[in-house]
């Protein structure tokens, strides 16, 4: 399974976001919430973005891979997607906005690609076949 590569780098992204918050929490005494901290607020949002967007797109990935896409295909989309998160990830606490755009733009017109890649898939290869 080709996707596992990929969640499994997701899943280190998020953590090392996750040890971003409790370093912070610990610096600042901040044991619930942001205690009114931007620094801390950002670090929380940076983390919880990447939770709300890399589940549903490894989900996509993966039903894609099991639809029987190229390989190629989905390292292509699996690399992006790290891609994407990386970058959103180093601009949204560095207050970048550029980076912060671009790592949401690929994220989500990843996204819309991979929903299209499925139905597609579906629709021309799998049960749905109309041809």
């Amino acid at each position: 399974m080709i996707t596992s590569i990929y969640a499994s780098l997701a899943v280190l992204l998020i953590v090392r976001l996750s040890i971003s918050v409790i370093k912070l929490r610990r610096k600042k005494r901040i044991t619930v919430g942001d205690g009114g901290n931007e620094e801390l607020h950002l670090a929380i949002r940076t983390h919880a973005n990447a939770v709300e967007y890399i589940p549903i797109a490894l989900l996509l990935l993966l039903l894609l891979e099991l639809n029987g896409a190229p390989k190629i295909l989905i390292h292509i989309l699996g690399v992006t997607l790290i891609t994407g998160r990386i970058i959103h990830a180093m601009g949204l606490p560095a207050k970048d906005l550029r980076k912060r755009i671009l790592g949401m733009q690929i994220t989500i017109y990843l996204l819309i690609g991979l929903a299209i890649l499925n139905i597609g898939f579906l629709v021309f290869t799998g049960p749905f076949k109309f041809w």
